[in-house]
């Protein structure tokens, strides 16, 4: 998957404030991703993000 930084991932589970949009902080073996509800950080495994992502909103370059 192309993710980079500053994208935004809709994923497949909310998260507990109930927001189910994440900016990615933070790309590698691992994600940083902050949640854009609460502003709360997480950080978690490439494999189980790659495997929550429904869509990716890329902003658009200019």
């Amino acid at each position: 998957m192309d993710i980079r930084l500053g994208d935004i991932l809709h994923m497949k589970k909310t998260h507990p404030c109930g927001a189910d949009t994440f900016e990615v902080l933070r790309t590698g073996m691992d994600f940083k991703l902050r949640c854009t509800g609460c502003s709360h950080v997480v950080e978690i495994p490439r494999h189980k993000a790659e495997k929550r992502i429904k869509k990716i909103v890329r902003e658009q370059e200019g």
